[in-house]
C-alpha cells in the first residue's frame, strides 16, 4: 500500500513518501585547475597566511575521497572545456568544442546536433523536481556553465550573431536563448555569472558600462523574457542589488554582473558597480536553493583560473584558485555534510610547472635561490613557476635580478612561443565528501563522475 500511494510522484515526492531524505549535489569545477595549480595555490595561500606554505591545505584538500580523472575528449588527447563538462554532466565523452551532443556530431554540424542531443544532469534534476543552480565568474554562456543547459555543435554560439544563418534556419539556437528557453521543470532556479551583452539587443546600452551595448540582432531582450515567463523571478546586475536580494521559497534569481566575464578576484575591487565574489555567489545560491524546500543540484565554476593561465599569468591563476577554495569553504559552512555530496575537480590542466630547487618557504611566485655560481658563468635567477608554452616566451632569457616576479601582472617565462598558453593533458584530481563520495576513487574516466552524482540524486540505495 505504501509503494502504491507513492506512484505518480516526482522523484523528490517519491523519496519523501517512502521516508527517504533526498540528497543534494554540489559540483565545483576549477577550470584549468591542474595538480600543479593546486600545489602552487596551496603554497601561495599558506604564505599569505604567514606560513612557509608547503604544509598548508586548501578547503577541499581535507576531503576523504580522492581520484585521478582522465580528461581526454573523444577526438582529442588534450581536451577543451566544452567536451569535458559535457562528459561530467551527460555521462558520455564527446568532441572538442561541442556541448550536450554525442560524439557523432562534428563541430558546427547543426543538423546532426539536433538529432543527437544528450540529456544533462540538470535537465534530469529539473524534471525530477529538484532545485537547480549554476554559478560562475565567467559568462554564463561560456562552455562550463552552458554545459548544464545547452545543446550545440559549437561552444562559441553564445548569442545569435555568432550562429551561422544556415544553422539558424535549420533550428539551432544560440546558447543564451537556450538558457532562457530551458524547458525542463520550472527552469534553473539560480543563475549567477557574467555575459549580459549576450542577452540584450543591439542599441541597449549596458547599465554599468555605457560605452558597451547588447549584441543581439534579433531584437530580443532575453532578460525581460525570462522575468516575464512566470513565477517570482528577480534579476540583479550589481553588488548592491545582489546584497539586497532575500531568498524565498518560490523565488528564482538571475544575476549578470558584467557584459562579459567577471573580474579576476584581485581586480574585483576596481569594478564600477561592484560584483560579488565567487564565495558570496555560492553562499547566496545555496541559501536560495535551500529555501526552495527541495533537494538541489548546484554547479559552481571558478572559470578565470583558466583565463589567467592562458595569459601566462600565474599570480591571477593562483589567487582565483584560492577564491575557489573560499567558495568551497562557504558551501561547507552552509550544508549538512551528511546530506550533500560535494565534488571539487577540474575540467583539464594547464602547462604550469614547478621546478628548480627552491628552499622551503621561498615565495612560490618568486625566484629560485640556487646553490651559487656555476664555474665559468654567472648563475642567473629564474622563477619557480613557468609554462611549457605561451605569451611569456623570450628569445633570450631575461635578467630577472631587478624584476618583481611576484607582481600581479608578471607573466612567467614560457618555453615555446604561443600567443595564448594551452591546456595540458595529464589527469586532474577530484576530491569528494558526503553521501556517495566513495564513488570518487582510483583512476576514473571523467564521464564516470556523472554516474556518481546521478546515483546520489536518484537512486534510493545511496540514501540512508
Amino acid at each position: 500500500m505504501k509503494i502504491f500511494s507513492c506512484t505518480g510522484l516526482l522523484i523528490t515526492g517519491i523519496l519523501s513518501c517512502l521516508g527517504v531524505q533526498a540528497q543534494n549535489v554540489i559540483l565545483f569545477v576549477g577550470d584549468g585547475m591542474g595538480i600543479s595549480t593546486i600545489t602552487a595555490a596551496r603554497i601561495y595561500a599558506g604564505q599569505q597566511a604567514g606560513q612557509p606554505g608547503e604544509e598548508y591545505s586548501l578547503a577541499f584538500e581535507h576531503f576523504p575521497n580522492l581520484a585521478l580523472v582522465k580528461t581526454y575528449n573523444f577526438d582529442a588527447q588534450v581536451p577543451d572545456s566544452a567536451g569535458t563538462i559535457s562528459a561530467m554532466l551527460t555521462g558520455q565523452k564527446t568532441r572538442m568544442g561541442v556541448l550536450g551532443v554525442n560524439h557523432s556530431v562534428a563541430r558546427g554540424d547543426c543538423e546532426r546536433a539536433l538529432k543527437h542531443e544528450l540529456p544533462t544532469l540538470f535537465e534530469l534534476a529539473e524534471e525530477g523536481g529538484f532545485a537547480t543552480g549554476v554559478v560562475t565568474n565567467t559568462r554564463i554562456t561560456h562552455a562550463t556553465p552552458a554545459g548544464a543547459y545547452a545543446h550545440t555543435p559549437d561552444r562559441d554560439w553564445e548569442d545569435n550573431t555568432l550562429v551561422p544563418q544556415a544553422a539558424l534556419t535549420l533550428g539551432c539556437r544560440d546558447i543564451a536563448r537556450q538558457l532562457i528557453e530551458f524547458g525542463h521543470g520550472d527552469g534553473l532556479d539560480v543563475i549567477l555569472g557574467g555575459g549580459r551583452s549576450n542577452f540584450f539587443p543591439v542599441g541597449v546600452k549596458d547599465a554599468e558600462h555605457p560605452d558597451k551595448a547588447g549584441r543581439r540582432t534579433d531584437g530580443r531582450n532575453l532578460v525581460e523574457e525570462w522575468l516575464a515567463d512566470g513565477g517570482d523571478r528577480h534579476y540583479v546586475w550589481n553588488q548592491q542589488q545582489f546584497a539586497e536580494f532575500t531568498p524565498g521559497k518560490n523565488k528564482q534569481l538571475m544575476g549578470l554582473f558584467e557584459p562579459s566575464h567577471l573580474n579576476f578576484e584581485v581586480d574585483r575591487g576596481k569594478d564600477v558597480a561592484g560584483e560579488p565574489s565567487l564565495a558570496e555567489m555560492t553562499g547566496l545560491a545555496i541559501s536560495q536553493l535551500q529555501q526552495r524546500g527541495q533537494p538541489f543540484l548546484l554547479l559552481v565554476e571558478g572559470g578565470r583560473i583558466d583565463h589567467a593561465h592562458h595569459f601566462g599569468n600565474a599570480y591571477r591563476a593562483l589567487t582565483d584558485t584560492v577564491a575557489l577554495s573560499a567558495a568551497v569553504a562557504q558551501a561547507l559552512s552552509q550544508v549538512d555534510s551528511a546530506q550533500t555530496l560535494i565534488i571539487v575537480t577540474a575540467d583539464h590542466s594547464h602547462t604550469l610547472t614547478i621546478s628548480g630547487y627552491p628552499q622551503r618557504g621561498n615565495p612560490i611566485l618568486g625566484k629560485v635561490k640556487g646553490p651559487g655560481p656555476v664555474p665559468g658563468m654567472e648563475n642567473p635567477p629564474y622563477t619557480t613557476l613557468g609554462y611549457a608554452n605561451g605569451p611569456g616566451y623570450k628569445d633570450r632569457y631575461p635578467d630577472l635580478r631587478q624584476v618583481d616576479t611576484t607582481a600581479p601582472d608578471y607573466r612567467q617565462i614560457a618555453a615555446v612561443p604561443l600567443q595564448i598558453e594551452t591546456h595540458a593533458g595529464e589527469d586532474v584530481a577530484a576530491f569528494a565528501t558526503g553521501p556517495g563520495a566513495h564513488g570518487v576513487r582510483g583512476v576514473m574516466e571523467q564521464n564516470a563522475l556523472f554516474d556518481v552524482m546521478r546515483r546520489v540524486l536518484f537512486d534510493t540505495q545511496d540514501h540512508p
